[in-house]
């Protein structure tokens, strides 16, 4: 099932937290590391996502996101047979396929890997040191 998910790529994820749960959605801490946060609403979360590690995506901006629980190659498999073009990349927080909609937007779905995301975040921290 996919899930909707925004990711807004913030200069001050802490902040940007707060102001999010003022409106009413809710701090996931275990879908979160200090990088990213997610907040869930009824119909679908969003995602902050703190740019300095976004590899050049700027503060400000906004991607549409999918999270899934299914297999990318099962998506992928989808696009397939209706003639689209996609990418399988590896993550920081695990894999994203990238499809490119009819109308040039680039589309990013996600498979969410905490385990990842928290290692990641962890040899972040460990070369801020240096």
């Amino acid at each position: 099932m996919l899930t909707v998910l925004p990711i807004r790529y913030v200069s001050d994820v802490q902040a940007c937290r707060e102001f999010y749960a003022g409106l009413g959605l809710e701090f996931d801490a275990d879908a979160s590391v200090n990088v990213w946060a997610q907040l869930s609403a009824g119909a679908g979360a969003v995602g902050l996502h703190d740019f300095s590690v976004s590899k050049g995506r700027p503060a400000g901006s906004v991607e549409l996101g999918f999270a899934t629980d299914e297999k990318l190659e099962v998506i992928a498999s989808r696009l397939r047979e209706q003639g689209y073009d996609y990418e399988i990349f590896g993550e920081d927080f695990g894999r994203s396929l990238r499809v490119v909609d009819p109308d040039g937007v680039t589309i990013q779905i996600q498979e969410i890997d905490m385990d990842v995301a928290r290692a990641s975040e962890s040899a972040l921290a460990s070369t801020e040191g240096e």
